[in-house]
């Protein structure tokens, strides 16, 4: 589903990438930075006890929307964010021709924990009222603190196994789902069905562009079930505490729900998003949330983006086929 604003807002594809990295003012190594995971490692063993971090960051905006638009005062901004200290730092970004708009957002290392998301937006006056959302970047980028390494840890197992024939005799009354998520785990897992006809064959393989459109279609409709579930199990496990403040569950599920609970309850804090998911499920109300959990789960799947790369992949066969 797409929130609806009651106002317009920018109908092209808002982007950004971070262009570099400085620590204390030294530069970070570009073999810290990658543009394909999305992610800034910040750790340094030579530079373990620095202080501040400064993100470069370049945005690309539909300029002709943003021209013929029926909004004044656009200003677009990086934000820098991490639920588990809610810690938020934003940097604006100024317009240097053709849609691109550059600038910085500083990262303050004490203010922070493991790990920060880092996401641009961009707002303006519409209808009179300032400071409206109009557009935000779907895939944020992760800066990781205590890495090295600038690769995104793998938020959950994927593991093959034949439903029908394998190790797990659990599985087997399941013979003919394709997959199926597991969050009994200290982390969660999804089982690929083996002996599911052509499913492993077409995730692993190779292809054109089509393929791997599809493929990519197909995985962010598993992953999204993943997240849902993975949702469901720790809201699960919150329990009020002696004063009866619902707690934070540990692991993986404490995790999820810092992820998650940005996009299920966006006009809440962090606690108090727990809370109110608390009182829902108590007290009524929980099945209203659920359209706003399968948006948050799809957000984090990116299905938006790869249901667009499939509808175009398969536009562009129809073409060529009538061609």
């Amino acid at each position: 589903m797409n929130i609806v604003f009651p106002y317009p807002t920018l109908g092209g594809e808002v982007t950004f990438e971070v262009t570099g990295a400085r620590l204390d003012g030294r530069p970070l190594p570009l073999g810290m930075l990658s543009r394909e995971q999305r992610v800034v490692a910040l750790h340094e063993a030579e530079l373990s006890d620095w202080g501040e971090a400064r993100l470069s960051v370049e945005a690309k905006l539909p300029e002709r929307d943003l021209a013929e638009g029926p909004w004044t005062d656009v200003v677009c901004v990086a934000i820098l964010s991490e639920a588990a200290t809610n810690a938020r730092t934003v940097g604006r970004l100024d317009p240097v021709g053709e849609g691109v708009w550059r600038g910085s957002v500083t990262l303050i290392k004490d203010e922070h924990h493991t790990r920060a998301a880092l996401s641009v937006s961009v707002v303006a006056t519409v209808d009179g009222e300032a400071g409206r959302l109009i557009g935000t970047a779907e895939d944020p980028w992760s800066v990781e603190l205590n890495e090295r390494e600038p690769t995104r840890k793998q938020e959950l197992n994927i593991q093959e196994v034949d439903f029908r024939e394998g190790p797990h005799e659990w599985l087997r009354p399941f013979k003919d789902a394709p997959w199926l998520v597991e969050t009994t785990g200290d982390m969660p897992t999804v089982h690929l069905n083996t002996g599911f006809e052509g499913l492993s064959e077409f995730l692993n393989g190779g292809g054109g562009a089509l393929d791997r459109a599809m493929r990519g279609m197909l995985a962010a409709q598993i992953a999204t079930e993943a997240w849902i579930a993975m949702f469901h199990a720790a809201v699960g496990d919150v329990e009020p505490g002696d004063d009866g403040v619902p707690q934070w569950p540990t692991g993986w599920k404490d995790g999820v729900l810092r992820s998650m609970l940005p996009d299920v309850l966006p006009e809440l804090s962090p606690a108090d998003a727990l809370l109110e998911i608390h009182l829902r499920r108590s007290e009524g109300g929980w099945q209203d949330l659920q359209p706003r959990i399968q948006y948050a789960a799809g957000r984090r799947s990116r299905v938006a983006r790869n249901v667009g790369t499939g509808i175009r992949a398969l536009s562009r066969t129809g073409e060529g086929t009538q061609g």
